[in-house]
């Protein structure tokens, strides 16, 4: 699977995801085209179109997310390259709004973590890959199926027990850790471990509770409690945590500075 660009009749730069189909993908494929066909929401990338340009390679044309992803600005935390808390405001109360949009309308994205949102030139921020995303319906409004990366799961969901859309909310405070420290809990043990931890111990409080408002840290405490006390999107837009946000092109700024900095590495390493 890659990702490419391409122009499209000399005006519009798009995404373009290119897939080998295979028996064992071709189902998962067909339900996340499907998702993303009907999602019309300015906090998710905008699907264009689909091409098979055999019977083993398929085209997914998306819309283009010039900045990058989150997780840009991540790998550079070690080297200096820290979200202020405004900035982390933002990107949870966009990635919200998103998700508000899909629970809204009976989905589950199953996946959100710093990798999965994308951010534009002009700072517009969008959920992207749906490829663990489903669809509930009023017969099944619960899944089972566990999926999803590891360090950002659900209790519930790494449990094989039903779930619905709030394990989206507990991904949503996993990565709001992730964007304060640098990376989610237990990420230095190996995946299964994480799970186990997960599951037994629980979530640990951020390492250094001082750098960081009681909204903050009540957002996140909110976003990781047990499924029944658990808020749902809705709910969590209305948390004082926003009552205070940095401009979106600042996250885009972000990006920029962060591809500077690995640059700068890559240049340094070759001296």
């Amino acid at each position: 699977m890659s990702i490419s660009l391409k122009k499209i009749k000399g005006k519009e730069k798009v995404a373009i995801k290119e897939i080998e189909l295979t028996d064992k993908n071709v189902d998962s494929i067909t339900a996340e085209i499907a998702i993303m066909a009907i999602n019309n929401h300015p906090n998710l990338v905008k699907y264009i179109d689909s091409f098979l340009l055999s019977k083993k390679r398929l085209w997914v044309i998306m819309e283009y997310m010039g900045g990058g992803c989150l997780a840009d600005i991540l790998f550079q935390y070690e080297n200096g390259l820290r979200m202020t808390e405004l900035q982390i405001a933002t990107v949870c109360f966009e990635t919200l709004k998103g998700l508000q949009y899909l629970h809204d309308t009976h989905r589950i994205h199953r996946d959100i973590k710093s990798d999965n949102i994308l951010v534009h030139t002009d700072g517009s921020i969008k959920l992207a890959d749906f490829g663990y995303a489903a669809q509930l319906t009023l017969e099944r409004q619960f899944r089972n199926t566990v999926v999803g990366t590891p360090y950002w799961m659900a209790p519930e969901l790494i449990k094989g027990l039903e779930y619905g859309p709030k394990v989206d909310i507990w991904s949503l405070g996993i990565m709001a850790m992730e964007m304060a420290q640098g990376e989610p809990p237990y990420m230095d043990h190996p995946p299964l471990r994480a799970l186990f931890l997960i599951t037994t111990k629980g979530i640990p409080p951020l390492a250094q509770p001082g750098l960081w408002s009681t909204n903050f840290k009540d957002f996140i405490s909110q976003c990781i409690n047990d499924e029944e006390n658990r808020p749902n999107s809705q709910e969590l837009l209305k948390h004082p945590f926003f009552l205070e946000l940095a401009p979106v092109i600042e996250i885009y700024e972000c990006i920029v500075n962060a591809k500077e900095l690995k640059k700068r590495e890559k240049e340094n390493l070759m001296l």
